[in-house]
């Protein structure tokens, strides 16, 4: 995980995950050390491009299948070993388990304190 931006070393991590697979993501992110979490839920599709269902005799597309998304912005020593939690614990070896996103932040304000970038998160 490589990328640095500027004297700040931050990642956000965002994974697009099953709604079942949260309680599991959640407490393998417990176990790497991972103190905050923002959790959305959100509708989405990839390659399987949703799917047909059946009601009351007739048959539509279900284009956006249902999903959570998670945020986790940590310092850059950790960024891999919660891609790798995620991903461990979110995975069904079934299409639609999602995707993760790394990516740098510039910097972090905590509102309440005005403290920022690493004492910020």
């Amino acid at each position: 995980m490589s990328g640095q931006t500027s004297g700040y070393d931050v990642k956000k991590i965002e994974a697009i995950i099953k709604p079942f697979k949260l309680d599991e993501v959640k407490e393998a992110l417990h176990e790497v050390g991972v103190s905050g979490i923002t959790v959305t839920e959100a509708k989405g599709f990839g390659r399987q491009k949703g799917h047909t269902e059946l009601y009351r005799g007739a048959e539509y597309v279900v284009d956006f299948l249902p999903k959570v998304k998670l945020e986790i912005v940590v310092p850059d020593n950790m960024a891999e070993s919660v891609v790798e939690a995620i991903a461990g614990a979110a995975k069904t070896g079934r299409i639609g388990d999602g995707k993760i996103f790394v990516s740098d932040i510039q910097s972090a304000l905590r509102i309440r304190t005005g403290e920022q970038d690493d004492s910020a998160i």
